[in-house]
């Protein structure tokens, strides 16, 4: 039928005999042209039976049929819009008739990063710290905040695979550093950090309640999610941010695997296949959705405070479907998706 949505699993429209998940998911192009064709169709029948007096009253007709398609629910956007989702990936931060962000948060947040600042914070104290020959932070202080983000027996266990030497060897401490001078709390001044006047007044008048949006907002616009993951570069994982957090806003009441959020993601983007090389033993898909788990919930959600995961073993020798996650309350208290998109 012309315009039917194909299923991933379902033979690929074009005749190889493959599934088209194996197929040409990852070109688009099926997909694609269905889309144009549900579309064709659509505004055919919007027409039928009219009659225009001028061109100027079938461009307006026009407009009036693609601004009400536009606006209606697409079933891979889980009761989205395309408009909304338009304005999710490219105005994230200034569409509050769709979503507002907690400025400050109303509660004290509890989350990795506010842990590893606040021991930034505290190492840096009054006067400073002296960066390292290659500019970053102390040896020393890498380890007081590592241990406060691990505790001991956590330090112990990491220490033991995992020597800490360097900024370097501790990526949570690395990444809150950086997050840290993106947001303008902590800068370079004379070979030595300091804390920023704009970081001192936040904490003395607000708290980490105050600084933590601007964490998770530098985090969101600035920072680079693929820093030293070793997966192609996708930054397209980074700008739809809101829409993972619309998903674990809608679906996060319960555990579910972090497969279950890939396989909607991919469906609601399956053009990110596109970006990917697919290699032997390593299809796109897979590259595609564990790039994404590691990004959006390990490095991102979990490092924020907003989603909780239960794994078995280390990370990355853990398969999705064995992973599970789940909201936190703190989501609730950071972003606020307006009522209508929030329905199922």
């Amino acid at each position: 039928m012309a315009g039917e949505k194909v299923g991933r699993n379902a033979p690929c429209p074009c005749g190889s005999g493959r599934k088209y998940k194996h197929c040409c998911l990852g070109q688009a192009t099926p997909s694609l042209s269905a889309q144009m064709e549900a579309t064709k169709e659509a505004l055919q029948a919007a027409l039928a039976g009219k009659d225009f007096d001028s061109i100027e009253d079938v461009q307006a007709e026009l407009d009036r049929f693609m601004a009400g398609f536009n606006a209606a629910p697409i079933p891979e956007f889980h009761g989205l819009s395309s408009d909304q989702v338009h304005r999710f990936l490219y105005f994230p931060f200034d569409t509050p008739e769709l979503v507002t962000f907690s400025d400050p948060l109303p509660v004290e947040p509890e989350a990795p990063i506010v842990t590893l600042f606040s021991a930034l914070v505290e190492g840096i104290g009054e006067s400073g710290v002296k960066t390292t020959v290659k500019g970053n932070l102390p040896r020393n202080l890498v380890r007081q905040a590592a241990m406060a983000y691990l505790g001991e027996e956590g330090y112990r266990e990491h220490t033991r695979l995992f020597g800490i030497s360097r900024e370097d060897d501790f990526y949570s401490v690395h990444a809150t550093r950086l997050v840290a001078q993106l947001a303008g709390l902590v800068r370079k001044y004379r070979g030595r950090f300091v804390l920023t006047r704009k970081c001192r007044d936040t904490l003395e008048r607000k708290g980490m309640a105050g600084i933590y949006p601007q964490l998770s907002r530098s985090f969101a616009e600035k920072f680079n999610w693929g820093y030293g993951d070793g997966y192609p570069e996708l930054p397209f994982i980074q700008q739809s941010f809101l829409f993972s957090l619309y998903l674990l806003n809608l679906y996060g009441d319960e555990e579910r695997p972090l497969s279950f959020y890939e396989q909607n993601y991919l469906d609601a983007f399956p053009a990110l296949l596109e970006e990917v090389e697919p290699r032997p033993y390593a299809p796109a898909e897979k590259t595609a959705a564990r790039c994404y788990s590691l990004r959006t919930f390990e490095r991102f959600a979990k490092f924020f405070g907003l989603a909780s995961i239960k794994k078995r073993g280390l990370f990355y020798d853990t398969h999705p479907e064995e992973s599970e996650t789940r909201k936190t309350p703190l989501l609730e208290q950071v972003v606020h998706f307006a009522s209508g998109t929030e329905t199922r």
